[in-house]
């Protein structure tokens, strides 16, 4: 194929036809009859130089010479179907000697036609031009097929994207910004749900209040941003203390709470557990401040409700636990009350 016989730039690549003959004659007159066929075509004068051709082009058809001197088109076609590459290329055997023997070996071979020599035109075309056209179909086939499979990755891409966005929305409007606790809202599904699974499977859970003390001499001292340090140690340190079952939640401004799941021993295991909170957020923090450096001390009061004896529903053992807290706070501060069943 010359430069004048190129496709124009950008448009579809042509099909190739590979013609394998060792007579430079006969491959000439395949190339003048398939001139205007609307394929590539690109010869060969051996069988080991078709198979090289095999190894750099994809061809839509191989017309191939049977009787070639070293390689005949029989061996030519039987390594052809050994090769992934080219097993699926359609062949054309083109021979003087067309009894049924050499068009069973051919068959046998892998061939998919016999053509007779001297070829007849109109019989050559007409079969050239089937399998043109089942390789035309077998590539807007594949390429929809590949346009189907981008679509289809996108569209993975986008709904991956999407589950992400509304995780990462979810995630914000259910969190405290600052602590990145569960804030109200997915503090009282939590609680909806321990409620639920404590009536199914008959089980103690505790809910805990907590109210920070001295927290306000802190911001008034050392100002906003090293109140909001403070909180998040707070937060770290109660997500240190607690259960991954558990649910430590921040209710706004310096108040906290605690869901402690399955207290099978009930009220003696959630007081130790509200003893060591109150114990712990005694503990000094070392927080920066504009100024460098700043070490604070504050304390903890905790109420602590447990579920049934002390409510059987979300308000009652909320303002259980609440009214705790600030007995709590009464009694002196830094300590962790039982709530009075009611």
């Amino acid at each position: 194929m010359t430069d004048l016989d190129a496709p124009p730039a950008g448009s579809p690549a042509l099909p190739k036809i590979l013609i394998v003959d060792d007579h430079a004659p006969n491959r000439l007159a395949l190339r003048r009859l398939l001139a205007r066929s609307g394929a590539e075509l690109i010869e060969a004068d051996s069988g080991n130089e078709a198979l090289a051709a095999c190894l750099d082009h994809d061809f839509a058809l191989i017309l191939l010479d049977v009787n070639m001197p070293e390689m005949d088109g029989f061996e030519v076609a039987e390594l052809l179907g050994e090769d992934e590459g080219s097993r699926d290329t359609p062949i054309i055997f083109i021979s003087a000697a067309y009894d049924d023997l050499h068009r069973l070996r051919g068959y046998g071979s892998g061939a998919v036609d016999y053509i007779a020599k001297p070829v007849n035109e109109t019989i050559l075309k007409s079969k050239v031009a089937v399998f043109l056209e089942l390789y035309r179909r077998k590539s807007e086939l594949q390429d929809a097929l590949e346009q189907l499979s981008q679509h289809m990755r996108a569209l993975e891409r986008e709904v991956a994207l999407r589950r992400e966005t509304e995780k990462l929305a979810w995630h914000r409007a259910s969190h405290d910004v600052l602590t990145d606790l569960p804030n109200r809202m997915l503090f009282m599904d939590r609680l909806d749900s321990a409620i639920e699974r404590s009536r199914r499977h008959q089980r103690k859970f505790g809910l805990a209040y907590i109210d920070i003390d001295g927290f306000k001499p802190v911001n008034d001292t050392h100002g906003h941003p090293v109140g909001d340090e403070l909180l998040k140690a707070i937060a770290d340190r109660l997500r240190g203390l607690l259960r991954t079952e558990d649910t430590v939640a921040r209710l706004g401004g310096d108040e906290f709470a605690v869901i402690l799941e399955s207290l099978d021993e009930g009220e003696a295991a959630g007081l130790r557990v509200c003893e060591v909170i109150v114990h712990d957020l005694r503990r000094p923090y070392l927080l920066d401040s504009a100024l460098g450096p700043v070490t604070v001390t504050i304390g903890a009061s905790v109420g602590l409700a447990m579920f049934p004896p002390h409510g059987d529903n979300r308000e009652q053992l909320i303002r259980a636990a609440d009214e705790a807290m600030y007995a709590a706070k009464r009694a002196g501060r830094n300590r962790c009350l039982l709530a009075v069943p009611g």
